[in-house]
């Protein structure tokens, strides 16, 4: 019996293989696996929701969060299908010139884009991320090796499925887009040990998974954090318009990492009690600093660790902050470098806010559940990446890039 790490070798050499034939057949052969493997989902949705009803029965376990991002439905089938032809739709950034220059000795470069290679995708509970993943490292240039979490098994084995079925309709290698199909967590160890083999690897999940797979990994990883986010009603904020930002940032789906996890309210805000109710009376548990309790007895005390919490739940902190400074001291202190939003219509105090907020996504008078890759129309998102270096925010087509020089001359020679 091989081992893990032969496994993965095994696969990653398949992968190159594979990464070199899609650049050779091109970007016009890359649409059409895509918008193929979106007819076979949309053919095989029944098969796809059994699948899933298979993982969710098996799932007794997984809390509200996971097992909501679990979830399949016909319409979410639909969406995933859909980001595939809006992947396919997209322009491939793959040749891309970035820019160019001429020499006074007249040698011309160019910075052009190419794919990454062999990347590794590390993620838990999201079938959709099977699909978005694998199209996305595809139309990029690149191939990909996917390891899903154990408890989307059968979920994700039904979309690679349609995936493979794309890439065989468009005479692309089916190795492009391999899944590991095992859940023996030593693959997972071996995958992020492959340096050389695997080019990156992206973790897609909760702050255990992120770290531990940094901790681990000898194969450069493109991390995300958790989404602390935060909304900060400014005193110029219009009511209406602050409730509903609010309201669809924490409530509109409360599993995922755009959700509002702290909402802080201007002490000079006029509107402050309307606003924290329409979250209690919505289901919103609430839990504030001394000031928000003294607005409503059904807010509940924060304690030091609800500044600094991803709930991915109905629950979210609330604090009254004394102007534009006291907000982005907090945001600075507890926020996680995902997604922050002001609503105001004070034009300078939303200016401050854009430019100071060191967040990979900041907001003006909009949800934070905005944080995603179609939204940006991106077509889909690999994952939201909150560091410094190569690509930040929702991760696409050009974030599975890098890029090379190229040098054309006329024979010169630095003599």
């Amino acid at each position: 019996m091989m081992s893990s790490e032969a496994r993965i070798a095994a696969m990653a050499k398949d992968a190159r293989a594979a990464a070199t034939e899609v650049a050779r057949a091109g970007p016009a052969r890359t649409a059409d696996a895509l918008r193929a493997a979106a007819a076979a989902i949309r053919d095989r949705a029944a098969a796809i929701l059994d699948a899933n009803a298979r993982d969710l029965a098996a799932a007794d376990g997984l809390g509200a969060a996971l097992r909501d991002r679990l979830r399949l439905d016909a319409p979410r089938v639909e969406a995933i299908a859909g980001a595939l032809e809006a992947i396919a739709a997209l322009p491939s950034p793959v040749g891309e010139v970035i820019d160019s220059r001429t020499r006074p000795n007249g040698l011309r470069l160019q910075r052009v884009r190419v794919p990454i290679g062999v990347v590794g995708i590390v993620y838990e509970s999201r079938p959709n991320v099977t699909a978005d993943a694998g199209a996305l490292c595809l139309r990029s240039g690149n191939a990909v090796i996917l390891r899903g979490g154990s408890e989307a098994r059968a979920s994700n084995r039904a979309l690679h499925w349609a995936l493979a079925t794309g890439l065989a309709a468009a005479g692309l290698p089916q190795t492009a887009i391999q899944l590991v199909d095992d859940p023996d967590r030593a693959l997972v160890s071996a995958m992020l040990r492959a340096a050389g083999a695997i080019d990156l690897v992206v973790p897609r999940g909760g702050k255990s998974l992120v770290a531990a797979v940094q901790a681990e990994a000898r194969v450069p990883v493109l991390a995300h954090l958790e989404g602390n986010n935060h909304v900060y009603v400014h005193h110029a904020a219009a009511p209406a318009m602050a409730e509903a930002v609010v309201l669809d940032a924490k409530l509109r789906r409360t599993g995922v990492c755009g959700a509002m996890e702290t909402l802080l309210i201007d002490a000079d805000y006029p509107a402050t009690i309307p606003l924290v109710e329409a979250l209690l009376e919505r289901g919103c548990e609430l839990r504030g600093d001394g000031r928000a309790q003294a607005l409503d007895p059904r807010i509940r005390p924060a304690g030091p660790e609800d500044w600094d919490t991803e709930y991915l739940d109905a629950v979210a902190a609330v604090a009254i902050v004394d102007g534009l400074e006291a907000a982005l001291t907090h945001i600075a202190t507890h926020g996680s470098g995902h997604t922050d939003a002001i609503v105001t219509g004070d034009r300078g105090a939303a200016t401050r806010f854009l430019a100071e907020v060191d967040s990979a996504i900041v907001l003006h008078n909009a949800s934070t559940q905005f944080a995603d890759g179609g939204e940006f129309g991106l077509g889909a998102e690999i994952g939201i990446a909150t560091g410094r270096l190569h690509a930040r925010g929702p991760v696409a087509l050009e974030g599975l890039t890098t890029y090379k020089w190229v040098g054309r001359g006329t024979g010169q020679v630095r003599g």
